[in-house]
C-alpha cells in the first residue's frame, strides 16, 4: 500500500473531478470558458485604465455537431511573453489571490481549467496571441501536463504584425453545446452589458448572420480599488501563528500595527494588555498558547470596519444606465447599501428594479355602447433582447459578483433566498409564501467584495451568510419601497380612466332613459348629461 501512494497534483484532481469548476456537461462547459476568459478580459482592461473592447465568437466545426471553436479577444494591456504559458496553462497561478481588494478572478484556476477541458475533450490545447505595447505579438500553442501541473510549449512563434497594438486573443476548440436561452452564453454576454456599462462587446455565435454588439454606456473606466490589509476580525489563530512567523516586524505592538488595518497604537496596547503579554515580545517567539490569548483579545477589542477603497461597486448611475439599456421597463429603481463587513471582509450590496407593466386595460364595447369586458395586454416571454418576462411568471434575478454574472444555482444562492424572504406583496407584487414574486420585472443583485464567498470553485452561487442576506434584504426593501409607490400611483390613475370610461360609456344611455321617462326636449336631454358629467366629474377623486 505505501509504494502505490504517491502526490497528486492540482491538475490531475481538477480532471477528474471537473463539475467542481463548472464543466458539468457540454453547454456549461461552453458558457464558463467563455466567462473565464471575458472575465479575465475585463480585469486586464480595468487594471490598466482602458475601456475594455471585447470579441467573443463560437464557431461550429464542419461535420461535428458537438464541437466548437471558441475565440475571447480583448484590447487589454497585454502579457509578456514569459508569463503567458504559466497563466493560461497552469493551474493555481496568477495575482489575485492573496490581494485584498476586489477583482473578477480569485483562484487563478479559471482560464486554465478552460484550457484542460479542452484538451481532454479534443486533444488540442489553447491558443493564445499577446502583444504589449511597442512589442511584437506572439503565438503559443500550449499542452498542459496534468501529472507535474506544468504548461508545455509546442509552438511559440513571433508575428511580425497583427491587428492590434496591444491584447490579447485566447483560443480553444472543446467539446461543447450551443443553445440559447437562459442560462446561456446569449443570457451571459446580455446580463455582463448589464453590469458592465463601460464595456463594449461584440458577439458572433453560429446562426448569426451578423454579430450582436453592446455598445458601451458610459466612458468612465471603474475606479480600481486600492489593496488593504487584513483586517484583525477576519484572521482565525492558524493563519495569525502563520503571521507571526513571516512578519518582519520585530516588536508584538508593531506587528499588530504594521501587518493590520485599523489598528493603532491605542488598540494595540489594549489587545496586548488583554492577552497579558509584552508590548516588547518578539512575534515569531510566541507560543501557541500566547498567540491563542491574541487571537482572543483581538475578538474582544472594539475594532473600526476595514477601509472599502478595496471595493469597486456599479454605482447607481451606471446599474441604472445597464438596465435601462438592455431592458424594455417602465420604471427603474436602484439602492446602493453602506459597506458592510463579514469575516473581517469589507463587501457592498447593489439592488436594481426594472418594471414593466404588464399592459394597458381596455374596454370591449358593442355597437350599443354595452361593455363586454375588460382586457389586459401580455408582454411576451423571455427571450435574450428583453429580460423582462411574462407578467405571470416568477420575475427574474440577475445575480452579480463583483461585475460578474451567476446563472446556475440560483435556488442554493443567498441573493434568491434573501429575496423570497422578502416581503414583495407590500410593494405591490404577487407573492406565494416561500417562493419569488410574480410580475413583468427583473431585480438586480450586485454584491463587491475582496473576497466573495462561493459556494464552491465554478463561483456559481454564494453562501448564505447572514451578514449578506441582511444586507441583500435591506437593499431590496429600500428599493422595492421606491417600486411601490409608482405601482401605487399607476394603479390609481389607471383606475381614474377606468371610471372616465365608464362615465362617457354609460351617461349618453342615461341621458336617453331620463328623455324617454321624463318626455325631455334634446336640449334639456343634453344639459342634463352635462350636469350629470359635471357632478361625477367633481365628487371622482383625482
Amino acid at each position: 500500500m505505501a509504494a502505490s501512494q504517491r502526490e497528486i497534483s492540482i491538475s490531475e484532481f481538477f480532471a477528474k473531478n471537473r463539475h467542481l469548476l463548472g464543466f458539468d456537461n457540454p453547454k456549461k462547459a461552453l458558457l464558463t470558458t467563455i466567462k473565464e476568459a471575458v472575465d479575465n478580459s475585463m480585469d486586464a482592461c480595468e487594471e490598466a485604465g482602458i475601456l475594455p473592447e471585447i470579441l467573443v465568437e463560437i464557431m461550429a466545426i464542419d461535420g461535428q455537431d458537438d464541437r466548437f471553436k471558441v475565440a475571447i479577444q480583448d484590447n487589454g494591456p497585454g502579457i509578456v511573453k514569459a508569463q503567458v504559458p504559466n497563466i493560461f496553462g497552469k493551474l493555481l497561478y496568477g495575482s489575485k489571490f492573496h490581494s485584498r481588494r476586489q477583482s473578477r478572478g480569485q483562484q487563478g484556476i479559471g482560464i486554465s481549467a478552460a484550457g484542460l477541458y479542452a484538451q481532454m475533450t479534443t486533444g488540442k490545447g489553447p491558443e493564445i496571441i499577446s502583444r504589449v505595447k511597442r512589442k511584437k505579438a506572439h503565438h503559443f500553442v500550449l499542452q498542459m501536463d496534468s501529472t507535474k501541473n506544468k504548461p508545455m510549449i509546442t509552438r511559440d512563434k513571433e508575428l511580425a504584425d497583427w491587428h492590434l497594438k496591444h491584447g490579447t486573443r485566447f483560443e480553444c476548440t472543446l467539446e461543447a453545446t450551443y443553445k440559447r436561452g437562459k442560462g446561456s452564453v446569449d443570457d451571459y454576454i446580455k446580463q455582463t452589458a448589464v453590469a458592465n456599462p463601460h464595456a463594449s462587446l461584440t458577439y458572433l455565435a453560429p446562426g448569426m448572420e451578423e454579430p450582436m454588439v453592446y455598445e458601451a454606456a458610459s466612458k468612465i473606466v471603474p475606479e480600481r480599488g486600492e489593496e488593504i490589509k487584513p483586517h484583525p476580525y477576519g484572521v482565525e489563530l492558524g493563519e495569525l501563528i502563520k503571521m507571526l512567523r513571516q512578519t518582519n516586524s520585530r516588536w508584538l505592538s508593531g506587528f499588530l500595527k504594521e501587518d493590520f488595518c485599523r489598528v493603532g497604537p491605542k488598540v494595540a496596547k489594549s489587545i496586548i494588555a488583554e492577552a497579558g503579554l509584552s508590548e516588547k515580545s518578539y512575534p515569531s517567539r510566541i507560543a501557541r498558547e500566547e498567540a491563542d490569548a491574541l487571537h482572543r483579545a483581538i475578538q474582544k477589542a472594539k475594532i473600526s470596519s476595514p477601509p472599502t477603497t478595496c471595493l469597486s461597486p456599479i454605482g447607481e448611475e451606471r446599474i441604472l444606465e445597464g438596465l435601462q439599456k438592455e431592458t424594455d421597463a417602465d420604471f427603474y429603481a436602484v439602492c446602493t447599501r453602506p459597506p458592510s463587513v463579514y469575516r473581517g471582509n469589507p463587501f457592498q450590496i447593489e439592488v436594481g428594479i426594472a418594471w414593466a407593466k404588464p399592459g394597458d386595460d381596455h374596454l370591449d364595447v358593442d355597437g350599443d355602447g354595452k361593455i363586454t369586458k375588460i382586457k389586459k395586454k401580455k408582454r411576451g416571454t423571455f427571450d435574450t433582447e428583453n429580460l423582462l418576462g411574462n407578467a405571470d411568471d416568477a420575475i427574474r434575478i440577475l445575480r452579480f459578483a463583483n461585475r460578474v454574472p451567476l446563472l446556475s444555482q440560483q435556488a442554493s444562492c443567498g441573493f434568491t433566498k434573501a429575496a423570497i424572504s422578502t416581503s414583495w406583496k407590500n410593494y405591490g407584487l404577487q407573492q406565494s409564501k416561500g417562493s419569488l414574486p410574480v410580475g413583468s420585472a427583473v431585480i438586480l443583485v450586485h454584491m463587491a467584495s475582496v473576497w466573495v464567498p462561493f459556494t464552491s470553485e465554478a463561483k456559481e452561487a454564494i453562501a448564505p451568510y447572514d451578514e449578506i442576506l441582511k444586507e441583500v434584504r435591506l437593499a431590496m426593501q429600500e428599493a422595492g419601497r421606491k417600486l411601490g409607490v409608482h405601482i401605487r400611483k399607476g394603479k390609481k390613475i389607471s383606475s381614474e380612466f377606468q371610471k372616465r370610461n365608464y362615465i362617457d360609456a354609460f351617461l349618453p344611455h342615461v341621458g336617453i332613459g331620463l328623455q324617454e321617462i321624463l318626455k325631455l326636449e334634446p336640449e334639456v336631454r343634453e344639459d342634463t348629461v352635462d350636469m350629470l358629467r359635471a357632478t361625477l366629474e367633481s365628487t371622482r377623486k383625482i
